[in-house]
C-alpha cells in the first residue's frame, strides 16, 4: 500500500467530524440470505444500475485524494462480485490509502484468501452468528458453515493478522452462543464485534424489537465466565473494545446504536453498488455519484467535487427505534455493510 504524504486536502462535514473512511459496496448480491439482513426472496439491482468495476476505482481514487485513509469493501458479499480481484489490485495501489480491509460472509475466503494478501488487504471482518451447522443454516437461510470455519483458518494459515468475527445476536436466537463465539476467536487469537440489530429494511421472520439485546446484556453474560477491561483504543469503525482481564491479545468489540449511540465521532461514509453516497447509515441523506460518474466518464474533478459538497448535508445523528416502524426501508445489503 502506497502513501503519498504530499496530499493535505480533507473532508469535513458541517459539525467538525473529518470523514476518512469510506465502506465501499461492490454488489447488492449475496449467496446468503441472513434473516436480519435481507428478506428471502430478493430483487437485486439490475446490471445496468451497479457501477462497473472502473467507476467504483474512479470514485475510490477521488476518495483517496480527498484524504480518506481507509476503504472497506462491503456487499452484499463482495467476493462474488465477477471481476472483483481487478479491483482488489488496482484499489491495493492507490496512493495516500493507508487502510484496504473487507467484510464477508466468509464462503469465498478459503478460495479467495491468498490473494487477499497479495492485494494488500490488511484486514478482513468475517460475519458469523453461530457455530451450530443447523442454525447457521436457519440464519443465513443457505450458509455452510464449515466452508466459512475452513476460510477463516485458510485466512489465518496464509499470515492474516487482527482477524474479526462479527456477531449479530438477537434474543432466544442465538444467545446462548455468546460463550462460544468468544472461546473460538480466543482459540484462533481472534476479535470480535457484538452488533445491535439495526431497523433496516422491513423484515417479517422475526419481531426486532422481542429479538433486540443490548450490548449491556451481551458484555454481561461474557464477563460471567471472561472477565474484561475497558479499553480506549479505537478503530476508525463504530467498535467500542474491551480487553480479556487474563492478558488474551484478543478483543471483544460492541457496535451499539441503540444502546450507546456513536454518531458523535463518525468519520464514515458508504457508497451502493448502484453508486449512491449514503451519508448516514440510518438516514436518507445522499447523492448520486453514478450519474456523475457517468456524465463524465473518466474524470476525476467533478467526483470529488461532488463529494465536496455532500458533506454539507452529512447529518448529526441517526435516529433508530425498534418501536417504531421501519422508516429506512433499504435493506442492509443494499446499504452495504
Amino acid at each position: 500500500m502506497s502513501t503519498d504524504t504530499s496530499q493535505t486536502e480533507t473532508l469535513v462535514d458541517n459539525f467538525g467530524r473529518r470523514v476518512d473512511y469510506v465502506r465501499l459496496s461492490v454488489t447488492d448480491r449475496c449467496d446468503f440470505r441472513c434473516v436480519y439482513c435481507m428478506a428471502e426472496e430478493m430483487t437485486f439491482l439490475p446490471r445496468e444500475k451497479v457501477l462497473t468495476l472502473e467507476e467504483m476505482h474512479l470514485i475510490a481514487q477521488a476518495f483517496t485524494e480527498l484524504g480518506v485513509s481507509k476503504i472497506r469493501l462491503t456487499g452484499g458479499e463482495p467476493l462474488i462480485r465477477r471481476g472483483v480481484d481487478q479491483l482488489l489490485e488496482g484499489l491495493g495501489q492507490l496512493p495516500n490509502l493507508k487502510e484496504l480491509v473487507m467484510t464477508t460472509n466468509g464462503s469465498q475466503l478459503k478460495a479467495k484468501a491468498a490473494l487477499l494478501k497479495a492485494c494488500g488487504m490488511k484486514r478482513i471482518n468475517i460475519s458469523l452468528d453461530s457455530l451450530k451447522a443447523d442454525r447457521f443454516r436457519e440464519i443465513t437461510r443457505t450458509g455452510d458453515l464449515n466452508k466459512v470455519i475452513e476460510g477463516i483458518d485458510e485466512a489465518l494459515a496464509v499470515g492474516f493478522k487482527n482477524l474479526k468475527l462479527n456477531a449479530v445476536i438477537l434474543k432466544h436466537r442465538n444467545d446462548d452462543e455468546i460463550l462460544d463465539l468468544v472461546r473460538f476467536v480466543r482459540e484462533r487469537e481472534m476479535d470480535i464485534s457484538f452488533i445491535e440489530e439495526m431497523p433496516l429494511g422491513n423484515i417479517d421472520e422475526h419481531d426486532r424489537e422481542a429479538a433486540f439485546m443490548s450490548s449491556d446484556a451481551i458484555r454481561s453474560i461474557i464477563e460471567s465466565t471472561y472477565p474484561l477491561l475497558s479499553s480506549s483504543e479505537k478503530t476508525a469503525g463504530p467498535s467500542r473494545y474491551w480487553r480479556f482481564q487474563d492478558g488474551h491479545p484478543g478483543r471483544i468489540g460492541f457496535i451499539s446504536p441503540h444502546s450507546h449511540n456513536f454518531c458523535g465521532d463518525c468519520n464514515r461514509v458508504r457508497v451502493t453498488a448502484e453508486g449512491r453516497l449514503l451519508l448516514c447509515l440510518g438516514n436518507e441523506h445522499s447523492v448520486d455519484l453514478r450519474a456523475v460518474v457517468r456524465e463524465h466518464p473518466g474524470e476525476i474533478e467533478p467526483v470529488k467535487e461532488k463529494i465536496r459538497q455532500a458533506m454539507k448535508i452529512k447529518p448529526e445523528r441517526h435516529y433508530f427505534n425498534l418501536a417504531e416502524e421501519v422508516k429506512i426501508l433499504r435493506f442492509m445489503n443494499t446499504t452495504g455493510g
